[in-house]
């Protein structure tokens, strides 16, 4: 027997071992090799008298992270070439017995006759926890780098081999509907306390523990399989029932409206599934498996999330000829919220953190910023005290600019005022060797113009981080029109430190993340001067599934940072450069309102010390029009929130400030949650087409002014046939 990816031991025991371990790889994943290899040692298993059980494990310090999503990719080319060369219907009925061929391997092993084990020593995700549920027994390692889960709806996709079956026949229906819809990873006593597994054992002894539950006569059938089993739940149609599936429509559909077709698929799978004997419940979970593969929103978030992100991550903008940076000491300047967060961050990767302000007591309150942080992860179960303490000895807070003497990055990040920053710049380059790095964490003002300051402007560029830094996980770093090679490799090479994302892009105003998120706000404004009811702006947003609503957002970024970039536009280009509604608007509540935002607890929002914000009720005595909210084309107010944002990416990409469209779509999921579904705000443009695109802008802008104008950039790629992604030589979705 020829197996590439697993070992097969047979030990004195009579117990087969099947070790996973996929040769060059980090971490094991599922593939169509895998799968024949997995398939060829399970009928050996079988097959072979002398075999009582077995137990799979890995060799690796993680089991695995599931499926590689480019075998879906290719499933769906071949579904392509089939259909051209065999006719539609024969292509899909070999479409959809390729998709089920990993469920059918799993209900295999779960129907086999053998006991079969699964010692999960770390990470187990996605279809590789999917093989766990499939086993008989499941142990997991006891420790702090172990998770389980099925992560599949985060890329547009629910679990398809077998997931959705087993999860909601292993725990109450809501908890499992809970469990597919968040897609979380769960630590060890959680998984447990779910049902998920049943033991939890030392990482060096989940295989003794699996191997000895055969031994001690484990019993080779699934609880479903069993001829008395009901669901946790009861059944479907019943009274406890009809308390769980009206709720969870209503839920379904308050939390996705309706833009999430693989969310759909799992209510139906669970719904439909319960209802039925397990192989017909899993035929149904592998037909909308199939389906939603087929989706366009799937196929732009797998190659967003899973592949452009993976290539970003990998170093896709690495310059090649630079050598791999050896940080070891960071310094920050200014010690508020931005810079603690970005200490933090890099005391998590090791690295020791110098964090410097104008004296003892700002630096020493950005430190305790960070130990607030960790110790509500500590309370949570998150983490540990001596983990806390470990990682707050790594931070060393000061006024001191000596102190960077001995780094390796500098990172300034005071307040956003030009003379500030410049000093900063200046104190920071007296004290630090002059083979360092020193970035700003700027998110408005050029870098270039800030790298006057600096003497050696190759070794300068931006690294904006978004706030709050420990919790998101974007990077944009800003090139200045000096910016060197040498500077973006170590930045690039930080922020992987970190396990953050980073996206690279040319100095300009707003940067490119900025600059979408502004028009997204100022598109929230110009609606509420028209007469739009604030809370129909708001619900709009979320509709049309940002985070938030455009008005929330600018509370939560400042309306009088708003303010004083809308200043600094008009002092730069001119008064043209700013829309006179907008000024007004933000002169009242910030100028002559004292309404700052979140952070004075009044803004758009109101923000009571107790309970929970809501709209300030003054915003209709702002609106010298009122619309009534029955006739407003409310798929039109969605199109205006998400063309604007996606017009200023096609804009960044025609001015040369964005250079790769993978980037832009990261980037904008990652950075200001540009509806994922889409894939992105190029994908959005991509997937609904260039011309359609550009007569949908006509369209808008007709109605509403020259801001919904289409680059000629966009006019000339749809005259060509071509999209954003045909510029990277790769397939849009």
């Amino acid at each position: 027997m020829n197996l590439k990816n697993f070992r097969l031991e047979l030990g004195d025991d009579a117990i087969a071992l099947l070790v996973w371990d996929c040769p060059g790889r980090s971490m094991n994943v599922l593939n169509p090799e895998v799968i024949s290899d997995l398939a060829t040692a399970v009928e050996r298993v079988i097959g072979d008298p002398a075999i009582k059980g077995c137990v799979i494990t890995s060799g690796k310090d993680s089991f695995s992270g599931g499926a590689d999503l480019t075998m879906l990719e290719t499933l769906g080319h071949q579904l392509a070439a089939r259909s051209r060369s065999e006719g539609r219907e024969a292509a899909m009925a070999a479409f959809f017995e390729g998709t089920r061929q990993l469920s059918l391997l799993y209900r295999r092993i779960e129907t086999c006759g053998k006991p079969f084990a699964c010692a999960i020593n770390g990470l187990c995700l996605g279809g590789g926890f999917e093989l766990a549920l499939a086993c008989h027994y499941r142990v997991v390692a006891d420790s702090d780098k172990a998770r389980v889960g099925l992560p599949e709806i985060k890329v547009g996709l629910f679990p398809g081999g077998g997931g959705t079956q087993r999860v909601a026949r292993l725990m109450p229906t809501p908890d499992a509907l809970q469990m597919l819809f968040r897609g979380d990873q769960i630590r060890p006593g959680m998984a447990k306390a779910m049902n998920l597994v049943h033991e939890l054992a030392p990482v060096a002894d989940v295989v003794s523990q699996a191997r000895a539950w055969i031994a001690g006569g484990g019993k080779a059938i699934a609880p479903w399989d069993e001829k008395n089993w009901r669901p946790p739940s009861g059944k479907v149609f019943s009274p406890g029932g009809m308390m769980i599936w009206p709720p969870a429509n209503a839920i379904y559909r308050r939390e996705t409206f309706d833009n999430y077709p693989a969310a759909k698929a799992v209510l139906t799978c669970v719904y439909e599934g319960l209802q039925l004997p397990m192989d017909s419940a899993l035929k149904v979970e592998s037909r909308q498996f199939a389906y939603i593969l087929r989706t366009p929103e799937a196929a732009a978030m797998i190659r967003t999330l899973f592949g452009s992100m993976g290539e970003i991550n990998k170093g896709l903008r690495r310059p090649k000829d630079q050598p791999a940076s050896t940080l070891r000491r960071l310094g920050v300047i200014g010690a508020g919220f931005m810079g603690a967060g970005i200490g933090l961050s890099a005391a998590r990767a090791g690295l020791s953190v110098v964090l410097i302000d104008r004296d003892q007591a700002a630096a020493d309150k950005g430190k305790a910023h960070a130990e607030a942080i960790l110790t509500k992860e500590v309370m949570k179960g998150r983490s540990t005290l001596p983990e806390r303490d470990k990682l707050l000895a790594l931070i060393t807070p000061t006024p001191d600019y000596v102190a960077l003497a001995d780094c390796d990055l500098v990172i300034e990040a005071v307040f956003e005022d030009r003379a500030v920053k410049a000093e900063a710049i200046k104190k920071a380059q007296a004290a630090m060797r002059a083979d360092a790095v020193l970035a700003s964490n700027t998110s408005t003002l050029p870098i270039s113009s800030l790298a006057e300051n600096f003497a050696r402007p190759a070794d300068f560029l931006g690294l904006h981080f978004f706030s709050p830094v420990e919790k998101m996980p974007l990077v944009e770093i800003i090139m200045g029109t000096k910016s060197g090679p040498r500077a973006l490799a170590i930045g690039l090479d930080f922020v992987k430190m970190i396990k953050k994302t980073p996206i690279v892009v040319n100095d300009a105003r707003g940067f490119f993340a900025n600059r979408c998120v502004g028009a997204y706000i100022r598109e929230g404004h110009l609606m509420l001067g028209e007469g739009v009811p604030a809370a129909m702006i708001e619900n709009v947003g979320r509709m049309a599934w940002m985070p938030v609503g455009p008005l929330a957002l600018n509370d939560e970024v400042a309306l009088d940072l708003a303010w004083k970039v809308l200043q600094a536009t008009k002092a730069d280009l001119g008064a043209d450069a700013v829309d006179p509604v907008q000024e007004k608007l933000l002169e009242t509540m910030v100028v002559k309102g004292g309404r700052l935002g979140r952070k004075n607890a009044k803004g758009f929002y109101d923000y009571p010390e107790r309970g929970p914000k809501r709209l300030w009720p003054g915003l209709a005595d702002l609106q010298p029009l009122k619309l009534d909210p029955d006739g407003i084309d409310v798929g039109e107010l969605k199109q205006r929130l998400l063309v604007v944002q996606a017009l200023e990416a096609a804009r960044a990409v025609a001015e040369g400030i964005i250079a790769d469209p993978r980037e832009a779509d990261v980037g904008s999921i990652l950075g200001f949650g540009f509806a994922p579904f889409t894939g992105g705000v190029l994908s959005y443009i991509d997937n609904m087409g260039l011309t359609a695109f550009a007569a949908l802008c006509d369209k808008l802008a007709t109605k509403y002014g020259a801001r919904f104008t289409c680059p000629d950039f966009v006019r000339d790629l749809a005259r060509q046939g071509k999209r954003f992604y045909d510029q990277v030589g790769r397939q849009a979705a």
